[in-house]
């Protein structure tokens, strides 16, 4: 049950544009090439939850995926400032996006370790990664050309938590 609770609960979406709106009405935006539609620099928007204490937070900042000259296929890189607990920081990851193919791609840590699969092809990917004894339960939806949204429900015995994401392509 408990990681149920995330998967019919829709990210928060203020602010979103009348198409996004549009477009989410219609369900889903098939994705034939993951790497091609992520390529660039897009904003975000994350609401992030603590199911134990009710405590919230939010981050925004912007996402880029560019060439990995390193490795070839997609560095991401995310920045901005989390808001949590009265404090506000800034925060960054790097992931590697490994284009297969067939359009769909593997997602790596920054180190090379494996993260999850990424299959936009329908619109809609649900990726599963193990964390020690929690959980990571993350639903990628293409909502446009423009947006795509992720949802995040991490539960085990270490962390119940819910992150839901909009980003939206810059320029």
């Amino acid at each position: 049950m408990g990681s149920e609770l995330g998967r019919d609960r829709k990210p928060e979406r203020d602010g979103d544009r009348g198409r996004d709106r549009e477009e989410s009405a219609t369900g889903r935006h098939p994705v034939p090439d993951v790497a091609a539609y992520l390529s660039g620099r897009w904003s975000i928007e994350r609401t992030v939850h603590d199911l134990r204490t009710g405590a919230e937070g939010s981050f925004r900042g912007t996402a880029a995926f560019r060439p990995d000259a390193a490795g070839g296929g997609l560095l991401h890189s995310e920045e901005g400032q989390l808001s949590w607990g009265g404090t506000v920081a800034p925060v960054s990851r790097t992931l590697r996006v490994r284009p297969r193919p067939d359009g769909t791609a593997a997602v790596e840590f920054a180190d090379g370790r494996p993260f999850h699969d990424l299959d936009l092809r329908t619109g809609r990917w649900t990726a599963v990664h193990p964390c020690a004894a929690d959980r990571y339960e993350g639903t990628f939806t293409a909502v446009g050309p423009d947006t795509w949204h992720l949802e995040w429900r991490v539960g085990g015995p270490v962390k119940d938590q819910l992150l839901c994401s909009v980003y939206r392509r810059l320029g």
